[in-house]
């Protein structure tokens, strides 16, 4: 019994624990190996904890009118403004905010918004394409007709479509309150489209395969086979749309936002700031779009380079 013993004891600590394993496997050493995913992981994880900690790191509080100073507007970037003396790094717009602390407000809206849509569509995609590719017949029909119809549409139109008709029937009082909550919902229903195509294609593969006609013959259900046994094995297509899809979800607020449809001039994302500076750009003031466009752009690319990474780390054909 003793040697049984001792014998356990000097495997447990031989073997390598679970964080040593995951360094050492096929996708960590492709991404130690790939210098564009580690910038593009780096960028994205310093913008994702700038936003987080904001309050702690902005200056200044610029959706608080109390903390603002109308002496203090378009003071250029690193310069003192001539009046008050305060320094600015990014400067300030129109109504005396400090862009460095919009910046960092604004991103934590644009990143809330991109993560919540993709999650939305995410949940709606995969459990659709999971219905269609597994029940087929007029299920997957009608799934897939509604899909074709939707991707004759550009989703930027059909985000502001639905925008609009979720707004209208909002009450008025709370369309501020709600307008970041109505934004989510848009984008996530203009973005399930790719997901359950995918998740369909990968279905209709993996429910002829051996392990799902063994999971019926032992009475499982439908519901009971399609996410314990083909959900985890379709999830690697979905994980690499859902990492460009946030770029795509985090551009598609911009846009809304800059065309005066999405955030709330009160909780003004980067697409609204974007939009507040194209007004002064011609007069002098290029600080006020410049910085908030160049931290958008930084975003976008950075997770746009992490997602085709992931995309090639986790093809098996190009192993």
């Amino acid at each position: 019994m003793s040697e049984l013993q001792t014998e356990i004891e000097t495997k447990a600590k031989t073997s390598p624990g679970r964080l040593a394993r995951a360094w050492d496997s096929d996708l960590a050493y492709s991404f130690r190996n790939n210098p564009v995913a580690m910038v593009s992981a780096f960028v994205v994880s310093l913008l994702i904890l700038a936003a987080i900690f904001a309050p702690l790191i902005a200056p200044h509080d610029p959706f608080n009118p109390a903390t603002l100073n109308l002496m203090n507007g378009f003071t250029p970037p690193g310069q003192a403004n001539q009046f008050t003396q305060e320094y600015f790094l990014l400067g300030t717009d129109d109504q005396g905010r400090d862009v460095f602390s919009t910046i960092l407000y604004g991103m934590r809206i644009s990143l809330f918004v991109g993560f919540a849509a993709v999650m939305l569509a995410l949940v709606i995609g995969v459990l659709l394409g999971l219905l269609a590719g597994y029940l087929g017949g007029w299920v997957e029909t009608i799934i897939m007709r509604i899909a074709d119809i939707q991707l004759t549409f550009p989703a930027i139109l059909v985000a502001m479509l639905i925008f609009g008709i979720a707004k209208g029937i909002t009450p008025p009082e709370y369309r501020d309150q709600m307008a970041i909550w109505v934004l989510i919902l848009a984008i996530g229903l203009s973005d399930w489209v790719q997901f359950a195509r995918v998740v369909r294609g990968a279905t209709l593969v993996e429910k002829n395969r051996e392990y799902v006609q063994a999971a019926r013959l032992i009475g499982r259900s439908p519901f009971s086979i399609m996410v314990r046994h083909i959900l985890p094995n379709v999830l690697n297509p979905v994980l690499v749309i859902a990492t460009i899809s946030l770029a795509l979800a985090i551009i598609a607020e911009a846009t809304l936002s800059f065309l005066g449809v999405g955030a709330p001039p009160t909780k003004p994302s980067l697409g609204t700031l974007i939009r507040i500076g194209q007004e002064f750009m011609f007069s002098g003031e290029w600080w006020i779009l410049f910085f908030p466009a160049v931290t958008l752009l930084a975003l976008a690319l950075s997770i746009n380079l992490l997602g085709d990474w992931l995309r090639d780390a986790l093809n098996p054909k190009l192993r």
